[in-house]
């Protein structure tokens, strides 16, 4: 059962109640960051890559998976950053860093391709995702580039997916995806989601939900919203999947959705995803939008 703390905004002083999220463990086991009550929520004035993860052991396995960091959106605006007790890893050692990150890399996971993870937490090439200067893992290591059919239409290569352990690997697939699909310039949006991971591409806004929650109607209708503010299109990307009634809104709003499975391949599961698998990026320009809701 996952924890709740009672949290007080220092901007506004309103009150709220945190529910810690709960994310799924490579052996299946649901796993959720420890709240410490204690200690008091700090805004998250400034965004570092290494700053929006945490190191949460399992309880059933004892497995350090990483998984984006606490946080609350209090509705005058301000984003408050969770704080999360310390845990020691199984079997003695050293725990976490005050970012919440393994003070060694022994703590992290092991890459797609079997070999420690760098420094910066981010797989090198050979492992899928580079580090880019702003902190975004680059999305063009490891993606053949498109090529042509023999008729000479514009075709791709076979997406080659990368496994997924960690709430990075499920951004770090999703940013991979995108490159396939045709998208430019991925980056981490500049408004956080209310859940999950937000990325931005010429054209496009993505939200990206390591979670075991299913996405529900207003995940989908705040992304939408979202992208409509900024005249783009959107894209849903979850590892639970969605509700039936998720499905039916992001229908009727066009949202391309996608359930991510564990080896690492984004699955369709509406008409508008399967288009966008099939078709990939649209040409760059000005393009007619339905924004009725």
């Amino acid at each position: 059962m996952p924890e709740s703390v009672p949290v007080r905004c220092p901007a506004c002083r309103r009150e709220h109640v945190y529910t810690a999220p709960v994310y799924p463990c490579a052996c299946g086991a649901p796993t959720a960051p420890r709240l410490d009550p204690t200690a008091e929520p700090v805004v998250a004035a400034h965004r570092a890559w290494d700053d929006e993860w945490i190191a949460v052991p399992c309880a059933a396995c004892g497995r350090r998976g990483q998984w984006p960091h606490p946080e609350l959106g209090c509705s005058c605006g301000t984003v408050l950053r969770i704080p999360v007790a310390r845990t020691p890893p199984p079997g003695g050692g050293m725990p976490s860093t005050d970012s919440g990150m393994p003070s060694t890399t022994d703590d992290m996971p092991p890459t797609a391709a079997g070999t420690p993870s760098t420094d910066s937490g981010t797989p090198s090439a050979d492992g899928g995702m580079q580090s880019t200067d702003n902190g975004m893992p680059s999305a063009d290591a490891g993606v053949p580039s498109p090529v042509s059919q023999p008729d000479g239409s514009p075709g791709r290569p076979a997406f080659q997916p990368r496994a997924i352990r960690t709430a990075r690997d499920a951004v770090t697939v999703a940013a991979l995806y995108l490159r396939w699909l045709g998208y430019r310039d991925i980056r981490r949006a500049d408004q956080r989601p209310p859940n999950g991971i937000g990325l931005a591409a010429h054209g496009l806004l993505a939200q990206v939900d390591p979670t075991v929650r299913p996405a529900a109607p207003r995940d989908v209708e705040c992304l939408w919203l979202t992208a409509m503010t900024e005249s783009a299109d959107c894209v849903y990307f979850t590892l639970a999947g969605y509700t039936d009634d998720a499905r039916t809104r992001a229908d009727s709003l066009g949202i391309p959705l996608f359930v991510l499975d564990l080896t690492g391949v984004p699955q369709p599961v509406n008409d508008h995803a399967d288009t966008l698998n099939a078709e990939g990026a649209p040409e760059p320009g000005p393009r007619p939008r339905d924004r009725r809701g």
